[in-house]
């Protein structure tokens, strides 16, 4: 299974980024706010976290392989779990990521339909649906930070998601938690463990 894909960043067509490796060109599809990101980096060496899937009708005998590109394993992780719920699929998830992850999950947590509903193929009933499987999944990726900031602030992921749930467990709401944590990775600094970030939450918020 191809889990990464590096190369030359060829072409950029809606969907498709074309990575040249070597002799060989790769077309791999990639989401609306991927897309975006690319935009300015052509010509550059690029990587992407991919994820493999066949497309077509097994009973036909027609089927394709697809790579479906992220510039982040935390993204992929998102899309996959974005992709378990029922009537959504690959296709659709592909087509309806037009925002970023960490938008997309946040109106998830805070059961925004109106957001969610928003997005290219994703209505009212879908959007209910969503919410009802992954509103208790998402907390992490609600609270992600982006290629740029994590530069930054030089904070991990899994930083932020448990010094989230030491917050909750503290007695903070959803919301409080996320804005603390906001405001202190808006510093910039180097958080290197839960309890650094904690104690700058706590000596902001004298």
């Amino acid at each position: 299974m191809i889990t990464k894909i590096t190369g030359r960043l060829e072409a950029l067509q809606n969907d498709i980024a074309t990575l040249k490796i070597g002799a060989f060109e790769y077309e791999v599809l990639i989401p609306e706010f991927t897309r975006r990101r690319l935009q300015d980096q052509m010509g550059a060496d690029i990587s992407l976290f991919t994820i493999e899937y066949l497309e077509g009708n097994p009973m036909q005998g027609r089927m394709t392989p697809r790579i479906i590109g992220f510039l982040s394993e935390i993204e992929r992780e998102f899309f996959e779990l974005f992709c378990s719920v029922d009537g959504v699929g690959v296709k659709k998830a592909l087509r309806s990521m037009v925002r970023p992850v960490k938008e997309v999950a946040t109106a998830i947590e805070e059961q925004d339909t109106k957001s969610l509903s928003a997005l290219p193929g994703i209505g009212a009933a879908m959007a209910e649906r969503i919410i009802a499987k992954l509103r208790r999944k998402v907390p992490k990726f609600a609270l992600m930070v982006s290629q740029t900031e994590k530069h930054e602030a030089e904070v991990e992921p899994d930083v932020i998601s448990e010094t989230y749930e030491i917050l909750r467990g503290l007695g903070h709401s959803e919301s409080e938690a996320r804005r603390l944590i906001d405001t202190a990775l808006a510093a910039k600094k180097k958080y290197k463990d839960v309890q650094s970030l904690i104690e700058a939450i706590y000596q902001q918020s004298k």
